[in-house]
């Protein structure tokens, strides 16, 4: 058996027709799945009871188990989910001002070893699948419907929690599929979904030319040497590939680049480092999130001062640069990436 989460709406449709049901069938699963959010076929009831059944004896919906949930005095919840491997993975589904957004993993840890990154430290286990995706997305609307909200307040989704989207590629663009589906999927609009990489070279003119979501890049050092030392990625595809490529992503005439600025004290955060990272960016419709560094437990990086971020923020706004700074969220409740998959994994728990 399958676990239908796999199957694009195309897929599903091919496999239908081979089993000699009409392939439009496939839109009102999808319906019970993503919009109605069932989790099992009897629930499907406008289809017929032969219908239901040959999708039961050749498909299954695998949901994720809760393992643990944190809410943060500021709203904000992180999730601890299990696989069916007992691996771990987290989401994040962070409150805006009218919606919610939902930051998922892409996979169980990370192989892309970043020194600020507390994933990077349990190390790779394997790829999620689409469905494992996807699942993290059925998962935090469901929780918002079990309390009498709009699951579709959920609007916008991130790909910045554990693991590199882009090391994982084929899988990523099956959920978007699922996830930018605007008919009968998840109906996330493309221009409210942004995909993060720490700068996979050969993959992003692909995301670019395969769908039309948002890129963001994590940057992190304005010169080879700190990027180097800070992210082992850049000794394969150093900045003026990044950047090059960046200039050629495909996107919509008004969209720009996120460039995501960890700000790491006496590592990255002088005077000289904001003006050099204007004028690298200045070729490219770029947008900067600076990010103060939140120190985790084995780190020797610290947090900048704050008259130091300000300083850093004000020279990027008087060179014209689209900048903010990011403000963490969550910060109680262990919400910054990998925090609570690390707390499993020293109690010996995760056994995936």
């Amino acid at each position: 058996m399958e676990n239908v989460l796999n199957y694009t709406r195309e897929d599903l449709s091919r496999w239908l027709e081979e089993n000699g049901v009409r392939p439009f069938r496939s839109g009102q699963i999808f319906k019970w799945l993503y919009l109605k959010l069932a989790d099992d076929f009897d629930q499907m009831t406008d289809l017929g009871k032969e219908l239901r059944a040959l999708l039961a004896e050749h498909f299954y919906v695998d949901g994720l188990t809760l393992a643990d949930r944190q809410v943060s005095s500021d709203t904000t919840e992180k999730y601890l989910f299990c696989l069916a491997d007992g691996a771990y993975i987290e989401s994040v589904l962070i409150p805006e001002k009218d919606h919610f957004t939902l930051c998922v993993s892409s996979q169980v840890g990370c192989a892309m070893n970043c020194r600020f990154c507390l994933t990077a430290r349990g190390g790779w286990k394997r790829d999620l699948s689409a469905g494992e995706i996807i699942a993290q997305i059925r998962s935090a609307r469901t929780f918002l419907a079990h309390r009498n909200m709009d699951p579709l307040k959920l609007s916008n989704i991130v790909f910045m929690g554990m693991g590199e989207p882009l090391a994982n590629y084929d899988n990523v663009i099956q959920a978007l599929a699922v996830i930018t589906d605007t008919d009968f999927g998840l109906k996330f609009s493309p221009r409210r979904v942004t995909v993060s990489t720490c700068g996979l070279v050969p993959r992003i003119l692909d995301l670019g030319n395969a769908c039309s979501v948002n890129l963001a890049v994590s940057l992190n050092a304005t010169d080879d040497d700190t990027r180097s030392r800070l992210m082992p990625v850049n000794q394969t595809y150093p900045l003026t590939q990044l950047l090059a490529v960046c200039r050629q992503f495909t996107m919509k005439p008004r969209n720009k680049i996120t460039f995501e600025y960890i700000l790491i004290k006496g590592v990255n955060d002088s005077p000289a480092h904001a003006r050099h990272l204007a004028r690298l960016l200045a070729p490219l419709r770029a947008k900067v999130n600076l990010i103060p560094f939140n120190p985790h437990p084995g780190t020797r990086l610290k947090a900048p001062d704050p008259e130091t971020v300000k300083a850093f923020l004000q020279i990027l706004l008087d060179k014209n640069m689209t900048a903010i700074v990011r403000k963490s969220k969550g910060v109680d409740i262990l919400a910054a990436c990998g925090q609570l998959r690390a707390r499993q994994k020293e109690a010996g728990i995760e056994t995936g």
